[in-house]
């Protein structure tokens, strides 16, 4: 058959009157079929299974913004975002990475387990999509720390729920914890000091003269026997002025009786010539 340029006009025309009409027959088999392909697409589902989810590493002061910090302090905390609602955990580790390894094959410092699942994954890794934090102080006891860096660390999350990959990481360096030295006690004995005792003018290492005779004193500066001593010296005297009277004894001509360690004793006599 040949084609004239009628006839090709002709084909043309059908081909382009059969495609709407095949558009209404498709969605008349929708509609007795009791599906709506539009109400279909609104209806699929928000919150996706799969590794959807992402960790970040938080320092003091604490707070919800999904930022990493590679350098935390000795107390840090591990942000989990935008993970799927369900009974879902994850589970966590934390693993030396040199050059801050440990003698031996085993560099684990920490495993725990943290739930998830506590919303979708609307939000994502903002933080309206936070979905759980958790603290940590790491026991590095027997790890040497790098001079200026500290402890390197490496964190592996395994999410429950995730189809294919479930594993996400984050290495980072941590801080040394400061020791607060205990307080220290003085065991010292408490020192004393006596003064020595002093003395005025007229006084002899602690003495009173009383009436030209040094009297020794008491350590509360009493003289020791004061009237008893004057009365023995009154009889004492009495004595050497009646001896003297009656020629018995020969008195000195200034009438002052010189004893030791300068004690004078002036009697109420003077030797006339």
């Amino acid at each position: 058959m040949v084609l004239t340029r009628r006839r090709i006009a002709a084909i043309v025309s059908g081909l382009l009157l059969g495609v709407p009409a095949l558009a209404v027959g498709a969605g008349a088999a929708a509609a007795d079929d009791g599906t709506d392909p539009v109400a279909d697409v609104a209806a699929a589902p928000a919150d996706p299974l799969g590794n959807n989810g992402t960790i970040k590493v938080d320092g003091e002061v604490f707070d919800d913004l999904p930022n990493n910090e590679p350098h935390v302090g000795c107390t840090f905390q591990v942000d989990f975002y935008g993970f799927d609602e369900g009974d879902l955990n994850a589970d966590v580790s934390f693993d030396l990475q040199p050059p801050t390894l440990r003698e031996g094959d085993d560099q684990n410092l920490l495993t725990d387990v943290v739930f998830i699942g506590e919303d979708d994954n609307s939000g994502g890794g903002s933080e309206a999509g936070l979905d759980a934090s958790q603290t940590y102080v790491l026991d590095f006891t027997g790890v040497t720390p790098h001079p200026i860096q500290g402890f390197h660390v490496k964190l592996t999350i395994h999410a429950d729920g995730s189809q294919g990959a479930d594993t996400k990481y984050k290495v980072f360096w941590v801080t040394p914890c400061v020791e607060t030295p205990p307080p220290t006690t003085s065991s010292a004995p408490p020192t004393t000091s006596s003064a020595p005792p002093t003395t005025t003018p007229g006084e002899v290492g602690g003495t009173t003269p009383v009436g030209g005779l040094t009297l020794p004193k008491t350590g509360a500066g009493f003289p020791i026997g004061s009237a008893a001593l004057l009365a023995v010296l009154l009889m004492a005297i009495g004595g050497v002025v009646l001896l003297a009277s009656r020629g018995v004894i020969k008195l000195p001509p200034d009438g002052v009786i010189r004893l030791p360690r300068g004690v004078t004793i002036r009697l109420p006599y003077r030797h006339r010539h």
